[in-house]
């Protein structure tokens, strides 16, 4: 099998898509009784990724029968329109915050080349592909859909972006959990196991609304979290309480930063050590420089993000 494809047991595969840097991005292939489904999908330039799964596994593209996206953030669902082309049975199943997006990609298009440019869309991400009325549907909170007889159900969950839904596997007693249960970069996994940390990118980071989503998924006992930022974590109860600390403390920087001269750059080196000594702590032993430098893409995002949530306060 392909070294980007990692079998995580109960049919479920992890796929780095290739996004940014070796297991950044994930993309996860759900297989039983011969039917498939994609959750989370990656960029343009993950797609031939994908669809190695499809071959690696000996499954023909007709045995795809769903494309799921957690959200439409790029990472996640940029490669949505692309991979549908060449999967004939596959149906689109989207938040319905996030339907219109895929239908008509260009809005999305325009707010992401706003925050990036123009040379690091195409880099990145390349031309998104709208996708047909009649091949994509909206969940709705607390669905079930089949994959042959395994059930998946979807719930709404806001909190990192209003348009997020995440996927229970009763199977796998594991959550789909996009971006809502944060991510984990594996170069920080130390002897004290896996590191979570939460993400505030641009533009509906809602910090309460992330609480009671964190909740309802530990709600049902949960073994697993499949994080698209990377990979399969365990001790979901335990990682969580750490999660929503952090989620807290942002919040609290945020409120004493909330009407400060430059406060863009004062939240950025407020996360940068909040980060740090997280990391520190953990037991890393990377040196601080490669701590930073694997930081500094989300450090950046999430501090925009946070500003974002100020500006929405009311006085």
């Amino acid at each position: 099998m392909e070294d980007f494809i990692e079998a995580l047991g109960q049919g479920i595969y992890a796929i780095d898509t290739g996004f940014q840097r070796p297991r950044f991005d994930a993309a996860y292939l759900l297989v039983e009784d011969g039917r498939a489904a994609f959750i989370d999908t990656g960029t343009n330039h993950a797609v031939p990724r994908l669809l190695a799964a499809l071959d690696a596994l000996q499954l023909p593209r007709s045995a795809v029968d769903w494309v799921i996206p957690t959200h439409v953030h790029l990472d996640h669902a940029g490669g949505a329109g692309l991979l549908m082309q060449s999967l004939p049975e596959a149906r689109l199943l989207v938040h319905p915050r996030g339907l219109r997006h895929m239908l008509d990609p260009s809005a999305l298009y325009q707010g992401a080349m706003a925050l990036y440019g123009e040379a690091e869309m195409q880099r990145s991400y390349g031309q998104l592909q709208a996708i047909e009325a009649s091949r994509a549907q909206a969940s709705s909170d607390s669905m079930t859909v089949m994959l042959s007889d395994r059930p998946l159900l979807l719930i709404d969950t806001p909190g990192h972006a209003r348009h997020h839904h995440c996927i229970w596997d009763a199977r796998s007693r594991g959550w789909f959990s996009g971006d809502t249960f944060g991510l984990s970069y594996g170069e920080f996994k130390s002897d004290n196991g896996a590191l979570i940390m939460p993400i505030s990118t641009p533009t509906q980071f809602d910090p309460a609304a992330l609480h009671a989503s964190v909740q309802r998924m530990l709600s049902y006992a949960p073994q697993a979290m499949y994080l698209t930022h990377y990979g399969r974590v365990d001790r979901p109860e335990e990682l969580a309480i750490s999660l929503l600390d952090q989620v807290d403390q942002m919040v609290a920087l945020g409120l004493q930063l909330r009407h400060s001269d430059d406060r863009l750059n004062r939240l950025k080196q407020g996360l940068q050590r909040m980060s740090l000594q997280l990391v520190q702590a953990h037991g890393c032993k990377l040196p601080v420089e490669r701590q930073l430098e694997l930081l500094a893409f989300d450090i950046e995002l999430n501090a925009v993000g946070l500003g974002i949530w100020l500006d929405g306060l009311e006085d």
